[in-house]
């Protein structure tokens, strides 16, 4: 009987530790805005081919390297997943991006035009 109450207790014990990571990590997700220039994942920190307008580069990647919408921001390369209408109107331009950030992907909740400039 002993046995089980100890088998029991460190059960919960395990599972209380568990519940705290998850949580944890929940927190990670932060909620910030970004400001960056609207690039894709295929092309990233420079376009594929340096001739392309940035505009011409981010649509065609988009649509024909089956690429995701990117914000290159800080030297970094964020994948945005979410409000695709939006970041096309701001392709190869700078913008504000809003949502929560998961490591390099973010989850889009917002977008606006940033100062311009771009690549």
């Amino acid at each position: 009987m002993k046995n089980s109450v100890k088998f029991l207790f460190g059960l919960a014990v395990v599972a209380a530790w568990l519940t705290g990571t998850v949580v944890m990590q929940a927190q990670q997700q932060e909620h910030q805005t970004l400001e960056g220039t609207v690039s894709n994942t295929h092309c990233g920190l420079k376009h594929a081919t340096a001739s392309a307008s940035p505009v011409g580069c981010v649509t065609a990647c988009i649509t024909g390297q089956n690429a995701k919408y990117a914000l290159v921001s800080g030297g970094k390369v964020i994948t945005l997943d979410g409000m695709n209408a939006e970041l096309a109107k701001l392709a190869g331009m700078n913008a504000k991006v809003t949502g929560h950030l998961d490591g390099t992907t973010m989850k889009v909740e917002k977008v606006e035009a940033g100062k311009t400039t771009s690549y």
